[in-house]
């Protein structure tokens, strides 16, 4: 389970919570990785994904967002 701290577009700092993931034992926030804005999410707040796989993407504005 994923709840975004944050929305599309809303600038972020480096060690800011971002989102807060759930699993089956704990529950904790996420850390933006670096300065920016958050581009795009990918997960939505009803998915369950897959460790690993991206959540969503921090850049710079208007930067291109990968393709999925």
């Amino acid at each position: 389970m994923v709840r975004w701290l944050k929305h599309e577009g809303e600038p972020v700092k480096l060690g800011e919570a971002v989102v807060e993931l759930e699993t089956e034992k704990i529950s904790y926030a996420l850390e933006s990785p670096a300065a920016g804005v958050l581009l795009k999410i990918i997960a939505s707040e009803t998915a369950e994904v897959p460790v690993g796989d991206p959540l969503g993407y921090i850049g710079q504005p208007g930067e291109a967002v990968p393709p999925s």
